[in-house]
């Protein structure tokens, strides 16, 4: 079956400011716990156990299908009565519940509480701003994340979400596999299952083959169980605990099955759960950790900064009530209220444009990891090569070329209903295009044992036209070797000796040094036949020789490595492949293979040792899945983002380890599951032009960050001057929330704004200490210029008393909101702004409409209605030189600060 993903809207305890809905991260059942009193229904408990009891006959009858499944008049009626296999947690919010979850973030509602106060206080022209700026805040973040829905709704078709069921097209055809949406799926269904599915109903397993399902999200249990396709004799309390049973959002680890749906949706165990339980918030990752940090500092410094304006006003000016409405006013300035909608827009744009660039983005917050990236852990096969293998030679142990060798790996290939990879594929095209006389034997296939990820082999069972059992075993050359103690040589079978070892040895180490991939053969004539054959009996086999593949590098390969070195990220490769087919396949590359690393050495190694080996090492080769998930922990242990690109089910622990789990749209479902990035190509060049993107909208969103925190910094140490000389305010509360306004309103087109190439090609990662720092540095110096202006207004146009205020609070306010905006162009790029980079022209016409409105409303009636008036003519010359000097300055402390602590 190949389920391709199943998606759930599961978190709700993350940064309300964030879209719900954007591709928000898969997520199981382990966060889930039940409310005091609530449970699973007693009647799914009781249809559950029913189910477990029963015999298929019984199934068939209760369902209405058969073991032929269900035909289409019988899955449209299954489908009116039990409806869509879709969870109700899955449903997008109402858009009254979704408004309100944007607007429910500590700033809007602190800001609410200041309008509040304000209304309280007859300051109901203050209130009605700070009304409005709550209300372009939420209703800004509410499109953008309606925007961002609706845009994931249209990702979301680029990933397929299918299962494979046997249904016929009328009552009495014949029944076919075939690939239908999960959505689709009714109870009656007949399903297949194989490892690296992931269950996407409730079923009761008919037919079971070595079937392990990882069902820890539900019971707990760290490892897989097994399962069968018995009636459950002895009475059991717990569905849970059925060996036959398999629940929805768990995965096949290994085998085969069959199963019949016997609960979809919300009927489901996991819709159940989902429906009367809450979500444990989970740990806060990189993303979250940094939004929570800047947003408390900024709230932080409101909360110490207000009380020191207030008493500041109150003593020097004797009118705490006024005094009060000041420092209110300086309060709502500091809010940056903006930050949620700037952040779900950047977030948003990047998620967008990556997918026009064949990335899919599942969770949001992934985008900042995948820019912070530094190093990334790959398979080699698909992204150094060209994932089209080839079978180039099927030999003896000897070396010497074997149709036998051939028609074992075929029938092996051909008979295994588990998932089929590349090099079965291969096996039989090569059979079909090149030998199809060694297909038309008349064999009979008797049982099979899957792979999995321990043996790494699998064999089948078959009988041909003499009716004897042969067992036939196919995979890695050293496990299926130690399931070896004879070798055929010719029509000789020989024992295994030192010397036959030596020769096999030289045999596939050529091979290997070719960059061939060598897979064994070996068979085994069983002494009679059975239905149920084990592991036990893949033993004293005759290995009959190898079958070896080339997959050939890519030609975009080293350019694309290149690429990724270029901005800064190490590629390690992680493969679970012979060390001398990586190295030969590395060095084609261009990638340095001066240290390899295989699984054994790794056992050795404490996690210390393994931390250092994995800096100094670029390949590491013979890894089992939890290998590979530990060296990516390890890399991470060493202060490294560490992101990790595999498709395959052995990928699925280092995927769920890494800081940025990569996939491809080809990928089995525990991989995809398990990623937070899919690939719609598997190309190294596309990831490396996501990482750009991911980058520039890391640096967007931190661009706003910055410039707040700089311009409140500066702002406030301003008005404590002002306030400590001036015997009237230096700006009535009501220009301080208009200046907020419209401040507020000049950032909208950051998102969209151009980054330096520079900048993108550095890792990009949260430096709350930076922030600290760049706020003490940046700050005061509009703190200077507004000084100045002080000085300017007070002594030259005479504005130096309190008839004489309004003329001075015009005048600080339209320099406070033109530097304030302008500085948004200082600070977006470490170069001279407008020459060296120039901005999106979004951001530049939202600047010059700033401008523009700000001067133009001094000569509208609105001038008198905010308590502001016309400025003399000789003001506009000083303005200039003001914002010239402004500018000058900031650039030269901009030249310092890179060359002394760098530029983010």
């Amino acid at each position: 079956m190949m389920l391709k993903i199943i998606s759930r809207r599961l978190l709700t305890k993350v940064f309300r400011h964030l879209p719900r809905r954007l591709f928000q991260r898969d997520v199981m059942l382990d966060g889930l716990k039940k409310p005091e009193g609530r449970g699973i229904p007693a009647v799914l408990t009781r249809t559950c156990l029913t189910c477990a009891a029963a015999t298929a006959a019984e199934l068939y009858t209760r369902f209405a299908s058969s073991e032929q499944g269900l035909n289409a008049l019988q899955a449209a009626s299954a489908g009116e009565r039990y409806g869509r296999n879709t969870v109700a947690a899955e449903l997008p919010l109402p858009w009254w519940r979704h408004l309100w979850l944007c607007y429910r973030n500590p700033f809007n509602i602190l800001l609410t509480a200041l309008g509040i106060v304000s209304y309280g206080t007859d300051d109901s022209v203050a209130a009605m701003v700070i009304a409005l700026m709550v209300m372009i805040a939420t209703l800004l973040n509410f499109v953008q994340e309606l925007r961002s829905n609706r845009a994931a709704d249209a990702l979301k078709k680029m990933v397929s979400t299918t299962a494979t069921v046997l249904r016929s097209d009328i009552p009495g055809g014949d029944a076919t596999w075939r690939e239908i949406a999960i959505s689709w799926l009714v109870p009656g269904d007949i399903i297949k299952l194989s490892a690296g599915d992931m269950i996407p109903a409730d079923v009761r397993i008919l037919h079971a083959r070595d079937v392990f399902i990882a069902q820890a999200a539900l019971t707990g249990e760290a490892l897989p169980v097994e399962k069968n396709a018995l009636p459950i004799a002895v009475p059991v309390s717990n569905p849970l605990e059925c060996a036959n049973l398999c629940f929805m959002g768990t995965n096949v680890i290994s085998g085969t099955a069959r199963a019949i749906v016997i609960g979809t949706g919300d009927t489901t165990w996991f819709g159940q759960l989902a429906s009367y339980t809450t979500l444990n918030a989970a740990p806060p990752n990189a993303f979250q950790l940094g939004i929570s940090r800047v947003s408390w500092l900024l709230i932080r410094f409101m909360l110490v900064m207000t009380p020191i304006v207030l008493l500041v006003n109150g003593f020097t000016k004797g009118d705490w009530w006024e005094a009060a409405l000041f420092s209110l006013s300086v309060a709502v300035g500091l809010t940056p209220e903006m930050l949620p909608m700037i952040v779900t827009s950047t977030l948003a744009k990047g998620a967008v444009q990556l997918s026009r660039q064949k990335v899919i983005v599942k969770r949001l917050d992934a985008i900042q990891n995948f820019g912070a990236m530094d190093i990334l852990c790959t398979d080699k096969t698909g992204t150094l090569t060209q994932d089209k293998i080839a079978l180039e030679c099927h030999t003896d142990v000897y070396g010497v070329r074997s149709d036998r060798v051939l028609q074992c790996a075929w029938l092996n290939s051909f008979h295994q209903t588990g998932l089929k990879n590349l090099l079965d594929k291969a096996v039989l095209e090569s059979v079909a295009d090149h030998h199809p006389s060694l297909a038309q034997a008349d064999w009979r296939k008797i049982d099979e044992i899957p792979f999995d990820f321990e043996r790494r082999r699998m064999s089948v069972i078959v009988a041909g036209e003499d009716g004897l059992p042969q067992l036939i075993c196919k995979g890695a050359l050293e496990e299926v070797l130690s399931a070896c103690t004879r070798i055929r040589h010719g029509h000789a079978i020989i024992p295994i000796e030192p010397g036959v070892m030596e020769h096999i040895a030289k045999v596939t180490g050529e091979l290997a040094r070719q960059g061939l991939r060598v897979v064994a053969v070996a068979s085994r004539v069983m002494a009679q036949e059975r239905c149920d054959f084990s592991r036990l009996d893949e033993s004293d086999l005759i290995l009959e020789g190898y079958i070896a593949f080339l997959d050939p590098p890519k030609e975009s390969a080293a350019p694309a490595l290149e690429a990724l070195a270029h901005h800064g990220i190490t590629v390690k490769i992680l493969t679970g492949d012979n060390e001398r087919v990586a190295a030969k396949v590395c060095k084609d590359v261009g990638l340095s293979v001066s240290r390899i690393l295989i699984g054994s050495d790794i056992d050795a190694l404490n996690d210390r040792q393994l931390g250092q080996a994995a800096l100094e090492t670029a390949v590491f080769a013979k890894l089992t899945p939890l290998q590979k998930a530990r060296i990516v922990g390890a890399l991470r242990h060493e202060g490294h983002v560490v992101g990790f690109m595999g498709d395959g089910i052995n990928d699925a622990p280092a995927l769920r380890a890494a800081d940025i789990g990569i996939s491809v749209d080809s990928a089995v479902d525990i991989a995809k599951e398990a990623a937070d990035i899919i690939l719609l190509e598997k190309s190294l060049m596309i990831l490396e032009q996501g990482v750009v993107e991911g980058r520039r909208t890391f640096i967007n969103m931190m661009k706003y960050i910055r410039m707040t925190a700089s311009s409140n910094f500066g702002n406030v140490f301003s008005v404590l001057v002002a306030s400590a000389f001036l015997p009237f305010l230096p700006m009535l509360p009501l220009h301080l929330l208009v200046q907020n306004l419209i401040y507020d309103i000049s950032q909208i087109a950051i998102p969209f704004d151009k980054v330096d190439h520079d900048q993108l090609n550095r890792p990009q990662h949260w430096r709350s200490r930076d922030l600290g720092r760049f706020m003490v540095f940046f700050g005061p110096i509009s703190s200077i210029f507004d000084i100045l202006t002080f000085c300017l207004m007070w002594w030259v146009f005479k504005a130096n008393s309190v008839a004489q205020q309004t003329l001075f609070q015009t005048g600080w306010f339209v320099v406070g909101v033109l530097s304030q905006t302008l500085i948004v162009h200082m600070l977006r790029t470490r170069k001279i702004p407008f020459l060296q980079s120039r901005p999106s022209w979004a951001l530049s016409l939202t600047t010059l409409t700033v401008m523009i409105v700000t001067i133009g409303m001094l000569f509208t009636p609105v001038a008198g209605f905010l308590h502001l008036q016309t400025l003399p003519l000789g003001y506009y010359p000083w303005l200039v030189v003001i914002l010239v000097g402004y500018m000058a300055l900031v650039q030269a402390m901009k030249g310092w600060f890179v060359r002394r602590y760098g530029w983010q």
